[in-house]
């Protein structure tokens, strides 16, 4: 069973880079096309929408489908979007090439996070899904540098055809040694309208939806804040996203554990570290050495809230786990979304200097939801 969570963790880290590889890539983008950074990050945002409005759909229209052959559809899709990413003669082509695949993206998840929880016993579910949330890790460990520094070296057009290999290795590895998964026969007790009732699992969403826009309201334009306000050259920034994700599979790891004894404190324990390192990226930025050390921590928090907030969520009910993981990809995405376009109206509106008090304020509503969430189970 294991080697079917390594596989699928693969797949994960496949689509992770092509849905992410962007952010280190968008100031070339944005030179290339003479567009504002802001209309750039709309390459982040769209995916992000399109995945946060299809997912419980496309993953219901799936539900009986067979799992390796859609797995596997889902990757092969992404490999031709990423070629015709990098091919993009203008921005509305290449917003369209990135489109394509962000509809069965939440499909990938929903299958792998549902039979990784499945596959052991519950009390050991957190860590099973933290082998498979391991793949988003090595993403921002390997990927997102890899698409960063392909675009140093040699255009940002490189790093779409690096995507474009990384999801066709995945693709050979999924068809090779994925096992067959069977479809789940179980039937859900209640409907999913009363599901979605479930006043834990709404906090739980809520929750989620702020810890995420707040993760990605400053880091979607990490790379332009190195740029302009610690004055990175453009290798020195992929070297501090490679640290980021190197430190965030510790974190990964480190996050899969706490939540296996204790998922509050886990949860708390999150918000109040990354609202403490976006303060100090506010007031120390422009400090080169500090916000090396910075970084290092940052990516070691940072890694943990998707695992956190899916524990969170799919702890709150014992149903339709496939739906409530769908309902996890939307809200994630949802998020992303959020978090990106707010983060590139603070730039447009109020300058990159300002950035990380979006992150700050979301966090505090974060905490405030939390407490509230508490509250009412006592």
């Amino acid at each position: 069973m294991k080697r079917t969570l390594y596989v699928l963790a693969l797949g994960i880290f496949g689509i992770t880079t092509t849905e992410f590889g962007v952010i280190g890539i968008l100031p070339q983008i944005a030179d290339t096309y003479h567009i504002t950074i802001d209309k750039a990050g709309w390459l982040l945002s769209i995916f992000a929408l399109i995945i946060a409005i299809s997912a419980p759909f496309i993953t219901l229209a799936f539900s009986d489908a067979d799992r390796k052959r859609t797995l596997l559809l889902v990757l092969a899709l992404f490999s031709i979007s990423n070629i015709l990413s990098a091919i993009a003669p203008s921005f509305p082509f290449l917003l369209f090439a990135r489109a394509l695949p962000a509809i069965l993206h939440p499909v990938f998840w929903s299958i792998g996070l549902a039979v990784a929880a499945g596959s052991v016993p519950a009390d050991e579910s957190p860590k099973a899904v933290s082998i498979v949330f391991g793949g988003l890790t090595l993403a921002t460990v390997f990927g997102i540098p890899m698409a960063t520094f392909m675009a140093e070296m040699f255009s940002w057009r490189a790093s779409f055809v690096l995507s474009a290999v990384i999801n066709s290795i995945s693709f050979l590895s999924l068809w090779i040694f994925l096992p067959y998964i069977p479809v789940s026969g179980a039937k859900i007790k209640t409907s999913y309208w009363k599901i979605l009732g479930n006043r834990s699992l709404l906090f739980s969403l809520l929750l989620a939806c702020l810890m995420i826009s707040a993760m990605f309201s400053t880091y979607g334009y990490l790379a332009d804040y190195l740029k302009n306000i610690t004055h990175m050259t453009g290798s020195e920034i992929g070297l501090m996203l490679l640290i980021f994700g190197i430190t965030g599979v510790a974190g990964n790891y480190f996050s899969g554990k706490l939540l296996s004894k204790n998922k509050e404190r886990t949860t708390l324990l999150f918000i109040v570290s990354l609202l403490g390192i976006h303060s100090l990226t506010y007031f120390m930025g422009a400090n080169y050495n500090l916000m090396v050390f910075l970084i290092i921590f940052w990516g070691f928090i940072h890694s943990g809230g998707f695992l956190i907030s899916n524990v969170n969520i799919t702890s709150s009910t014992s149903e339709a786990p496939e739906f409530i993981n769908s309902i996890f990809t939307s809200c994630g995405n949802l998020a992303v979304t959020i978090g990106s376009t707010i983060g590139g109206l603070a730039i447009l509106k109020i300058g990159i200097h300002q950035l990380p008090w979006t992150s700050i304020v979301l966090l505090g509503l974060s905490l405030l939801v939390f407490t509230l969430k508490s509250l009412t189970k006592m």
